[in-house]
């Protein structure tokens, strides 16, 4: 294979490296997959893979920390219906 001096990140991920790539432990990656927050993997031949721009989709997906934002964000927004 020609070296054509660019660099492209791996579509394809395996299932440490896609435990890795969210941050989290494989153990709960799985759990993950298992209930639907972590996308299935694509099968290559006998190979699980995982898409690297589903798992972008579904951890962006995945709830934020209550940090009371959402709260401030929803009281502003009531306020300025008010007026």
């Amino acid at each position: 294979m020609k070296n054509d001096g660019i660099s492209y990140p791996p579509r394809g991920l395996s299932r440490e490296e896609s435990a890795r790539y969210v941050g989290v432990g494989f153990t709960l990656f799985d759990e993950m997959v298992a209930d639907g927050r972590m996308p299935k993997p694509k099968r290559i031949n006998s190979r699980a893979v995982w898409d690297r721009v589903a798992l972008d989709i579904a951890f962006t997906s995945l709830p934020d920390k209550d940090n009371g934002l959402q709260e401030l964000l929803e009281r502003s927004r009531r306020d300025e219906q008010k007026r």
